[in-house]
C-alpha cells in the first residue's frame, strides 16, 4: 500500500488504507454489504472526513461532508493505530475512545477490513476458519 502523502510530505496512512480500499474497486469480504460509511478523523482542532460508499463489495470513496448510513469518529492517530493492527476496534470502542453512530452492521463489516495484531497477521476469515477446525 502506498500511502498518500501529507503536508509535510509525510506518508499518510489513513489516506493511503482508505485509497488502496476504494483503488480495488471489489471486496470480497463486503460481497453482502451496502449503504455508505463516513469515517471523520480528528486530529487537533480540525476533522477529516472520509466518505465511504459500498455497492456489494464495490467500494467508492470522497470527502463528501454528508448525511451517511454508519459514522465513525475518532482520532486520527488512534485510526491509524487500528489499520496497522495495533488497536482493536471493539476495545476502543468498549473505551469511549471512538464514537459510533448509525448501521452497526455496516460499521461492522467496515472494521473487518482493519488487520489483526502484528503477531497474528491473519485476517478476519483465516481466523474463523482457525476457529471452525
Amino acid at each position: 500500500m502506498t500511502a498518500a502523502p501529507t503536508r509535510a510530505g509525510q506518508p499518510d496512512p489513513a489516506a493511503g488504507f482508505l485509497e488502496d480500499l476504494s483503488s480495488q474497486g471489489h471486496i470480497p469480504l463486503l460481497h453482502h454489504a451496502s449503504g455508505t460509511l463516513r469515517v471523520d478523523l480528528v486530529d487537533g482542532g480540525g476533522v477529516e472526513r472520509w466518505y465511504i460508499t459500498v455497492a456489494n463489495g464495490n467500494i467508492s470513496l470522497s470527502h463528501r461532508n454528508a448525511k451517511a448510513d454508519a459514522v465513525l469518529r475518532t482520532e486520527r492517530k488512534l485510526f491509524v493505530g487500528m489499520i496497522k493492527g495495533n488497536v482493536n476496534v471493539s476495545a476502543a470502542l468498549l473505551r469511549g475512545v471512538v464514537e459510533i453512530e448509525g448501521d452497526l452492521g455496516l460499521l461492522t463489516s467496515f472494521a473487518r477490513l482493519f488487520p489483526g495484531p502484528a503477531a497474528s497477521r491473519a485476517s478476519f476469515l483465516e481466523r474463523q476458519k482457525e476457529i471452525a477446525r
